[in-house]
């Protein structure tokens, strides 16, 4: 009787060894990727990581009257700015002078679209260039990189 449980204690060692080589190539294969996701990944994946834009510039809603012929359309819209860092950002919402000509500007800019346009994805973003455009010369030498959306409703 002694001889039978044997073979079954030898079977089992083979397979505790392969289940210990499987679990250590897969710490290596995880470990492998990790390092390349934080230390290996070209340096252009890495730069734009970098380069993107920290700082936020918020502005409460915009509601103003189309240039549509008869003037009864509207445009309700909040918008964000992304500038270069966080730092920018709050320089230019705590200068009141500054903050106060990038609304104005952002209002008069919002007035001359038209509802035609505004309701196309190429009319959108026609007007994200025009205030990217218009913020950067306002703001002078902060970059304004992008323009969020997170309201646009187009009154008909």
């Amino acid at each position: 009787m002694s001889s039978a449980p044997a073979p079954a204690a030898a079977a089992a060692k083979p397979k505790g060894k392969s289940r210990l080589l499987m679990m250590i190539g897969l710490a290596v294969v995880i470990g492998g990727g990790g390092w390349y996701w934080t230390k290996g990944r070209p340096a252009a994946a890495a730069a734009s990581i970098q380069t993107a834009p920290e700082g936020v510039v918020q502005f409460d809603p915009f509601v103003v009257n189309l240039a549509d012929a008869g003037g009864a359309r509207f445009l309700r819209v909040t918008l964000h700015l992304a500038v270069g860092t966080a730092a920018e950002a709050k320089r230019v919402q705590e200068g009141p002078v500054v903050f106060k000509q990038l609304r104005s500007a952002l209002l008069e800019l919002l007035a001359q679209q038209t509802s035609e346009a505004l309701v196309t994805d190429a009319g959108k973003q026609d007007l994200k260039k025009a205030i990217v455009e218009r913020a950067s010369k306002i703001l002078g030498g902060i970059h304004v990189s992008d323009v969020f959306f997170s309201e646009f409703v187009v009154q008909f």
